[in-house]
């Protein structure tokens, strides 16, 4: 198993993983969930994927279609005392299919997001997790932060 970088070509199968995710979310969520988002991941994807500030790296499947993915963003605030330069991370829609999960895909796609970060010099990473992760990404050193994890929606 390798990981790579996604290419363009990639997007209807991160799609498809996204909405795997998107499942598995609302069974763990409370918070409403849009129908209609794909055409706007796709969208988004298309134009990101390749950019300096996110990576998106997959795991092929074999036969066909990808078995895993996550991708990594990179964002700037104003600098502060534990974040000098302003710049912190966050992974979304790490996935992987269920029929593929149980085989290290996901801790390998994980830990080359995290070389990434590392590499980029990116000193702090967010993410939420569905129940199904969170054991991983502890095991690899995410915790909470002390800091109550709040969020407002516009539900209007």
């Amino acid at each position: 198993m390798s990981v790579r970088d996604a290419t363009p070509g990639d997007i209807p199968e991160l799609v498809r993983l996204r909405e795997i995710l998107t499942e598995r979310m609302a069974l763990d969520g409370t918070y409403p969930l849009s129908e209609h988002w794909q055409e706007a991941y796709a969208e988004s994807l298309a134009e990101r994927i390749g950019t300096p500030d996110t990576a998106v790296y997959v795991v092929d499947a074999p036969g066909g279609g990808l078995a895993s993915c996550g991708i990594g963003l990179v964002f700037n605030r104003f600098p502060g005392p534990s974040l000098p330069d302003g710049r912190y991370g966050y992974i979304q829609g790490m996935t992987t299919d269920p029929r593929h999960r149980r085989r290290g895909h996901g801790r390998a796609v994980l830990g080359a997001l995290l070389d990434w970060y590392r590499a980029g010099g990116v000193r702090k990473v967010d993410l939420h997790a569905t129940s199904d992760g969170e054991p991983l990404y502890r095991e690899l050193g995410f915790v909470e932060d002390g800091y109550p994890s709040l969020t407002w929606r516009d539900l209007s």
